[in-house]
């Protein structure tokens, strides 16, 4: 197999800037078959025999894959790779970098977008190749296609728990009484202005606590509408 091919950056004839990154989670170092300092030195080396310049390497030692949002080390190294600090990231696994495929979606949208490459390892993802690119959108359209499932699957259960004349969302917090009375006096014509008003100098809360609004007002005339449908179809489903 021969030596890889040397990459520069298109626009500046230098060779590419990389931060490489690892992590391990809590009692899974033995498992996975590669520590941290065993990351570190094969994505140095990995850096040398590519020609390009090793800027950093970043580590989240013990943190799970599941977030990226509370991992400091990799958080640092996307801050350098948009602030063009540097033009790559190489990282052995992709599991290393991200858990969901959607999160991992949104990381390649983010490089594409920001101009930096991302390199890993295991899953021959190297998108300072053309073939790499055109993993970006592969990997993109899988992610879209997963959201969108997720959302059908969503809607397909809140249709089945109306069509059984059960609440689709969160059960309402508001006690019976100042929900029905807030339709009954929204029904009779009192403004959502006016009911919001008399509830307050009551001294009546909210489900949180807090103070009425028309807006707060018109939400719960709409969550007992909700209600009476249901009520409805319960009674279409039981006759």
């Amino acid at each position: 197999m021969g030596r890889p091919q040397k990459r520069q950056d298109p626009r500046t004839n230098a060779a590419l800037r990389a931060l490489t990154y690892g992590r391990v989670s809590t009692g899974r170092q033995a498992a996975s078959g590669i520590s941290l300092d065993d990351q570190a030195e094969k994505l140095a080396e990995v850096v040398v025999n590519r020609g390009w310049v090793h800027i950093a390497h970043l580590t989240d030692p013990g943190l799970s894959g599941r977030k990226m949002t509370n991992r400091k080390g990799l958080l640092d190294a996307l801050g350098r790779l948009d602030r063009r600090e540097a033009d790559v990231l190489v990282a052995a696994k992709i599991d290393r970098v991200s858990r969901s495929t959607t999160d991992f979606a949104r990381l390649l949208d983010q490089a594409e977008k920001k101009g930096w490459k991302l390199v890993v390892l295991d899953a021959d993802v190297d998108t300072t190749t053309a073939a790499g690119r055109l993993l970006v959108d592969v990997v993109s359209a899988a992610a879209s296609f997963e959201s969108r499932r997720i959302g059908e699957r969503a809607k397909s259960v809140h249709a089945v728990r109306r069509s059984q004349g059960k609440r689709a969302g969160q059960a309402p917090l508001l006690p019976d009484d100042v929900r029905l009375r807030i339709a009954r006096e929204h029904a009779e014509g009192k403004s959502l202005n006016a009911i919001a008003t008399a509830l307050n100098e009551e001294g009546v809360p909210t489900a949180r606590g807090r103070q009425w609004y028309a807006s707060t007002i018109r939400h719960v005339v709409r969550s007992v509408d909700v209600d009476k449908e249901l009520a409805k179809i319960r009674s279409e489903v039981l006759a």
